[in-house]
């Protein structure tokens, strides 16, 4: 091999500059491949052959066209540079051998994560970030980045797509499973002295059914728009009830909001926590708000940490929701009446905030007495 050329240092800015670009401009490639992983099960098939295998055994468990088994390596070779599979060449073979990475395990069917990564690397919520340029161009807010691709709303675009609809709601009890299980066993402190607790927009009611389980003790129910509590399932402890959170908000010990407010904005999320408020007791009393969501810029300062903050909320912003950093929090949070909060930002890249309220205290009237 001819020795490596050192470029003057001018041309080497230059050259990491184009690196720099055209990394980013392939980063697409990352995300397809990991789909393609997803839609050919390779987890699964690494998986059952005892979480190792070579090219050939991985063959064995996937459907794939014999001709695309040299295409099927060089996909391999993607996804274990960035980390999704291992790889290793054994002293004396030729075949590299494939493992199972903690990422990759998610993957596995029995983990039952994949879903959600689906529903995300989905055509229907992939293509319009192809006219990100363009919607940049129109005036907010209609309309919102998906219904300029798909001509309607994501809620009414679900309606009149059986598949889709399966495939989100599949996702979203994916997700509330993981992370739900998660969150009981890490900060299940925060349902201390509850006894009852409402989770609005809870949709199925995975993560109700998960507190319910870890504390039995605990009233829950969720509430939800009347063709979602339709599909609830049946058999469980936890109570389904047909509302719109606009409207108003049973009463409770507890509110949760899991994933509900960053699909709205400002105006909308203080109507809904004013609710919220309304629908429990003060502080003194118990009552409490437990928000479960981003808060942009809190957790570690690990690079990765920090740019899946900044990437799902320029992800949510293809419904016009927004992921808020504290002040934005804070901002909404006062608005709406309550008298202080606390962000613990111990779930990955999403937080609890628990948001409590003091009565008002009513002026004293003044001394009318007149003196002697």
């Amino acid at each position: 091999m001819a020795p490596l050329i050192t470029p003057s240092p001018k041309n080497q800015a230059l050259l990491d500059a184009q690196l720099e670009l055209w990394h980013h401009t392939l980063g697409y490639i990352k995300s397809m491949a990991l789909k393609s992983a997803l839609d050919l099960r390779i987890a699964d098939a690494i998986h059952d052959h005892g979480g190792t295998a070579t090219l050939p055994q991985i063959v064995t468990n996937i459907t794939l066209h014999e001709s695309k088994i040299s295409c099927l390596r060089r996909l391999m070779r993607v996804l274990t540079v960035t980390g999704v599979f291992s790889v290793e060449l054994p002293d004396g073979s030729s075949e590299h051998v494939y493992g199972l990475t903690p990422a990759s395990r998610l993957l596995v069917t029995s983990k039952n994560f994949s879903p959600f990564l689906s529903l995300m690397l989905d055509s229907v919520f992939v293509s319009p970030f192809l006219g990100l340029g363009e919607w940049f161009q129109r005036e907010l807010s209609d309309p919102t980045l998906f219904k300029m691709t798909h001509g309607q709303n994501v809620w009414d675009f679900a309606s009149h797509n059986k598949k889709f609809a399966k495939l989100f709601d599949d996702g979203m009890v994916a997700d509330s499973g993981f992370i739900m299980d998660i969150m009981v066993k890490e900060c299940g402190d925060v349902f201390d002295g509850i006894s009852s607790l409402i989770d609005v927009a809870g949709g199925l009611g995975g993560a109700s059914q998960t507190i319910s389980k870890a504390f039995p003790h605990v009233e829950c129910s969720v509430l939800d728009l009347p063709h979602v509590v339709a599909g609830a399932p049946t058999g469980t402890n936890v109570k389904y009830i047909a509302g719109d959170m606009f409207e108003s908000i049973p009463s409770a010990n507890a509110v949760f909001l899991k994933w509900v407010l960053h699909d709205w904005g400002d105006v909308e999320c203080v109507k809904i926590l004013r609710n919220c408020r309304k629908a429990i007791p003060p502080r003194d009393a118990g009552g409490k708000v437990i928000i479960f969501d981003m808060v942009v810029g809190s957790g570690t300062s690990d690079p990765k940490h920090k740019e899946t903050q900044v990437f799902f909320d320029l992800f949510i912003m293809f419904v016009n929701g927004a992921e808020r950093d504290e002040q934005e929090w804070k901002k909404i949070i006062l608005e709406a009446g309550f008298s202080d909060y606390k962000i613990i930002p111990l779930v990955g890249v999403r937080s609890i905030i628990e948001n409590k309220w003091l009565p008002t205290v009513e002026p004293a009237p003044p001394n009318t007495r007149q003196p002697n």
